[in-house]
């Protein structure tokens, strides 16, 4: 899950619009949240569009599993797993808005997430984990 959290987070919630149309849809997903991060109601991503995204996600888990690689035993432990790292990620992302964290992890976390906000809204990716920053330099020096 963590892949994908930065992938979508980097390459389609900050992609930059090319038409007026984009850029409502992007407003509409993510960037609303940049302008008003404390609002408790933008979130997390309403069922809309995390039911339709999940469908999709289980399909290519499928073809991955089930046709490509014979293995589809694995599609159901291995789909319950990436459910499980998106909750998290919603809970974390929930939790750096609007929850003090004072120690260890959840307050580098809290910090991390509100840089991005507040700082460097093109680096700083990851919100659960700041790996895939390191991974692909978009975690400033």
């Amino acid at each position: 899950w963590a892949l994908t959290e930065y992938l979508v987070h980097r390459f389609i919630f900050h992609f930059k619009p090319r038409t007026e149309r984009q850029e409502k849809l992007l407003f509409m997903f993510h960037e609303n949240h940049h302008v008003q991060p404390q609002l408790k109601t933008r979130l997390v991503m309403p069922p809309a569009a995390s039911m339709p995204m999940a469908i999709i996600f289980f399909v290519l888990f499928y073809l991955v599993f089930a046709v490509i690689l014979g293995i589809p035993e694995w599609i159901a432990p291995t789909f319950a797993g990436f459910v499980a790292g998106y909750l998290f990620y919603d809970m974390t992302h929930y939790a750096t808005h609007h929850f003090p964290m004072h120690r260890g992890v959840w307050k580098y976390l809290k910090r991390y997430h509100m840089q991005h906000h507040y700082k460097t809204p093109d680096q700083r990716f990851g919100v659960s984990s700041p790996l895939w920053d390191v991974v692909f330099g978009t975690k400033p020096a």
